[in-house]
């Protein structure tokens, strides 16, 4: 739930105003929301009224929602914007991870793809994870890495609190930028890929809901700390990154924290998606069958693919949002609350069925609106 999304928080409330409170809070309870109804896909009742799990992926709630029309059509679009999502999202690491070498070590004359290859050389192990305890324990780490850089940075606010004042806010939003801070807030709170796969290695599944709930709360506290004390601290100097506000000590500490942490956040993204790829291909050819040859082409095809896009891709950025307001509203907002009504339709309450819809509908204008904004970018840049 904590990404690198969160160093834009602050940037997003510059261009929100009050309303950015507003919506880190709600984005919240959709997201928590939506994770509750994708895992209750997973589950049917049997004939004594128990709730079963019948399903076990992402995948397999697609493929039950669209049998009637091809029984792997739903499973098919599905995968295919998981590995969008994810591998994207491995890209912007190793960007990212360029980035920030390049401007702790500004006097090496290297330039920013240079410095992309170097972190990719790091990143060469993965080929050789096998099980996701592995990439739960990066992921540990990644986390403590995260919170301490949410603690210099709140830290630091907190000295400067004698220059903070709530007329900071401002009231008059340009809306573009507004649209840039739902997208900001929304997808920083956006796990939905990894819930199903969380869910069922749960030791005690049944208390998925109240672990949702309770990281969605703390997720939320954390992200509305953060984003209110940097943005009180700078005001309308806020930049993108919050880091770039810092004095430039500390800017080196914490880009060297967020070097690690891109790196160690690199693996979970990886391994999702070979393991979906692989898993296709399993099916393919009917087969459990692990060939080692066959796993170690796949994760090394995809270890080159991010690299290769990351040096070669131009403007990556806006193509990012592009298919992050495709790919990340679909599985966050649209195929939930889609799947929930199709497969629960007549246990469903009036109440129940109306948050679906709203939820959807909310989706699908998130998505048409950040979809506009990167396509008006894209067509300026190469105008």
């Amino acid at each position: 739930l904590q990404g690198i999304f969160v160093l834009g928080l602050p940037y997003a409330l510059l261009h929100s105003g009050y309303s950015g409170l507003l919506l880190i809070v709600l984005a919240a309870a959709l997201c928590c929301y939506t994770g509750k109804i994708l895992i209750a896909c997973l589950y049917e009742e049997n004939e004594d009224g128990q709730l079963i799990r019948v399903r076990d992926t992402y995948e397999d709630i697609a493929n039950a929602c669209c049998k009637k029309l091809s029984p792997r059509l739903g499973g098919i679009v599905v995968n295919v914007t998981q590995v969008v999502e994810l591998i994207m999202t491995c890209i912007l690491y190793l960007v990212v991870s360029g980035n920030l070498l390049s401007h702790s070590f500004p006097y090496v004359p290297m330039t920013e793809k240079t410095w992309s290859v170097i972190a990719f050389v790091t990143l060469l192990p993965c080929i050789f994870i096998r099980t996701l305890k592995i990439v739960s324990k990066l992921s540990q780490l990644c986390s403590l890495v995260h919170f301490v850089i949410i603690f210099v940075v709140i830290t630091y606010c907190v000295t400067q609190m004698h220059q903070w004042s709530w007329a900071k806010f401002g009231l008059s939003l340009e809306f573009e930028n507004f649209l840039v801070s739902v997208g900001v807030i929304i997808f920083s709170y956006t796990s939905q890929i990894f819930l199903p796969t969380l869910e069922g290695n749960m030791k005690n599944p049944g208390e998925f809901r109240c672990m949702l709930n309770w990281t969605h709360f703390f997720a939320c506290i954390l992200k509305t700390t953060f984003a209110l004390t940097a943005f009180l601290t700078w005001g309308e100097k806020t930049k993108e990154v919050i880091t770039d506000n810092l004095p430039s000590f500390l800017e080196t500490l914490v880009n060297l924290c967020l070097l690690t942490k891109a790196l160690l956040s690199y693996p979970l993204p990886f391994f999702a998606a070979t393991e979906i790829v692989y898993s296709c291909i399993s099916k393919d050819n009917h087969t459990n069958y692990r060939s080692p040859l066959l796993v170690l082409t796949v994760r090394g095809s995809f270890l080159l693919l991010t690299l290769l896009m990351a040096m070669f891709t131009p403007h990556f950025a806006l193509l990012m949002g592009l298919s992050g307001s495709v790919t990340g509203a679909a599985m966050t907002f649209l195929l939930p609350s889609l799947f929930h009504l199709k497969l629960k339709w007549k246990k469903l309450s009036f109440l129940e069925k109306c948050a679906d819809i709203s939820v959807f509908i909310l989706g699908f204008l998130c998505s048409l609106a950040g979809i506009v904004c990167s396509i008006k970018g894209l067509l300026e840049v190469f105008g």
